[in-house]
């Protein structure tokens, strides 16, 4: 295929294409080759038959898999449509993993009194589209059992495309702010990035950029290795990441060119006696890409020294500082706050937007249904007038440095919360809600705990509750506690302290709908970017 010169190609059509398979001949309704290659089968239902809709064309797709096998060697993708609805999916996604394609042009241009078939012709189909898409937008992953195919999304298919052009205009004649997607959480964000990575790389104006991933959390920069690294492919290279400061200040000052490095932006760190980030390259064609890019996050306001009465800068000031040159784009779940200038002022204004509504609208996520709960905080006299103390004693004190003070309000809070009443009354209310909705439907449930040490209390009280819940063995049991830990911790937390690789096997075991966990309890731990039944 000519990627460079799309209309190169020879495209064609055929209707009712015969083929001779295991069980006779077979009669797909439309193939799409590229130059001679088949490329993607198209399934139509009549819209007439009552008894017949998209995923009897689904159904009718899985049979020719079975039994027209090699038609499928080159496939790209698989249509099915009853002429008026349609979908796109890969030769391995299931029925629910069928997507809507609603744009022509962009993702602006969507047509609203059209037919769904019409639309995903003419956007999908289009010649330098699809060229596109079969180069840059195809990815597989290992889930440990299978190989798995994905195809990108319409929004991430035109999110990348718009992201590429303004970086590259940023980077080689702007002002280094290439801009902010904002797709919701749950919309394929990582497979964006890693999308817009390995397109990122292929621009001949770039000269083989060096890409900088950054994140704020080790287990959101392993999350985020993880995908790039399954997709190597794609990018054509092996994704490094960093384990040091030190090894992050030799990574970027010795790379001449190319390379995709994951860091937390933690690793910018001053050393001792350093007043200002040493510049580690003045190369113009590195380019950071921000996960969740916020101010919160990021830390671009100067803070006052308390100790030694000097204005230091954050994480965000000291990374320009080490790259002046490079060029900024910021990848997020959740939107800009109207007033954060200072994110707009590094990254710039929203190159592409897919919110909560058209994500519902388009399945690529469930709706969030809210229910609220009351658990009083039925506390004694005796704790009481022991919080109330511990608070008077904070507010008196003017020793105390904010940081000091927040974490005593945090630990004065954590008491109230964490009251072993309490926690009885949530474990029990969360027992007999869950079994209740297990009753009607399959699925599984998070709790997110304030802190690791309620975690741990609040795991003990639905065991006690449910002695068959528990296992030590990390391979068995309904519930489990997934946390961080260090050495100085007690052995109640200890128990629940897992190695990086048994927490991989937590994640697989939850993410199967057939596993006995049904249960996990977090604190900061899978919170996003994480994909589950």
């Amino acid at each position: 295929i000519d990627f460079e010169n799309p209309t190169n190609n020879d495209f064609l059509v055929v209707n009712q294409f015969t083929i001779k398979g295991s069980k006779g001949n077979r009669r797909p309704d439309l193939v799409v080759f590229i130059n001679g290659l088949p490329i993607a089968v198209i399934e139509l239902k009549n819209p007439a038959d009552e008894n017949a809709d998209i995923f009897k064309a689904y159904n009718q797709l899985q049979t020719y898999k079975d039994e027209i096998e090699d038609l499928f060697v080159y496939n790209e993708a698989l249509i099915i449509s009853d002429g008026i609805n349609a979908r796109v999916g890969s030769l391995s996604a299931t029925d629910e993993r069928y997507m809507y394609w609603r744009t022509v042009k962009d993702e602006h241009d969507k047509p609203q009194l059209e037919y769904e078939l019409n639309t995903l012709i003419k956007g999908f189909f289009d010649k330098e589209h699809i060229i596109d898409y079969i180069q840059n937008f195809i990815l597989f992953e290992d889930d440990g059992k299978n190989i798995i195919k994905k195809i990108a999304a319409y929004h991430q298919f035109h999110a990348v495309r718009e992201a590429i052009e303004s970086v590259v205009q940023a980077s080689t004649t702007g002002d280094k702010r290439g801009g902010v997607v904002w797709h919701t959480q749950g919309s394929g964000k990582s497979i964006s990035m890693v999308c817009f990575a390995g397109k990122l790389t292929k621009q001949p104006q770039m000269k083989n950029p060096t890409l900088l991933i950054v994140t704020d959390r080790n287990d959101l920069d392993g999350q985020l290795f993880a995908t790039f690294s399954q997709a190597k492919m794609l990018l054509g290279q092996e994704p490094v990441q960093i384990e040091s400061v030190s090894d992050l200040r030799e990574t970027l000052a010795n790379k001449p060119s190319g390379g995709i490095i994951f860091t937390t932006i933690q690793k910018f760190s001053l050393q001792k006696d350093e007043k200002r980030f040493p510049v580690l390259s003045e190369r113009d064609n590195i380019v950071v890409i921000a996960d969740e890019a916020h101010r919160s996050q990021y830390g671009f306001d100067a803070m006052l020294d308390d100790e030694t009465g000097e204005f230091k800068y954050g994480y965000a000031q000291h990374l320009r500082d080490a790259i002046p040159n490079a060029t900024f784009i910021g990848f997020t779940g959740t939107p800009i706050e109207s007033n954060d200038k200072d994110t707009r002022a590094v990254f710039g204004d929203y190159i592409s937007v897919y919110d909560i509504e058209d994500a519902v609208a388009d399945g690529a996520t469930v709706p969030i249904y809210y229910e609220s709960r009351l658990a009083k905080l039925d506390l004694d006299a005796e704790v009481l007038k022991e919080i109330d103390a511990d608070v008077g004693e904070l507010v008196a004190d003017e020793e105390l440095s904010d940081k000091e003070r927040f974490k005593s309000k945090w630990s004065a809070l954590e008491k109230l919360v964490g009251a072993k009443p309490r926690i009885k009354q949530i474990a029990q209310d969360l027992v007999t809600h869950f079994e209740e909705r297990l009753e009607a439907i399959e699925g599984k449930g998070m709790i997110v705990a304030m802190s690791r040490q309620i975690a741990v209390d609040l795991y003990d009280a639905i065991t006690a509750l449910r002695p068959k819940w528990h296992s030590d063995d990390p391979a068995k049991g309904a519930i489990k506690i997934i946390m961080t830990g260090s050495a100085s911790d007690d052995g109640r937390l200890q128990k629940h302290i897992y190695s990086k690789k048994v927490k991989k096997e937590l994640e697989k075991r939850f993410k199967n709908p057939d596993d006995e966990l049904k249960l996990v309890i977090v604190r900061d731990m899978w919170l996003t970017g994480f994909d589950a039944p």
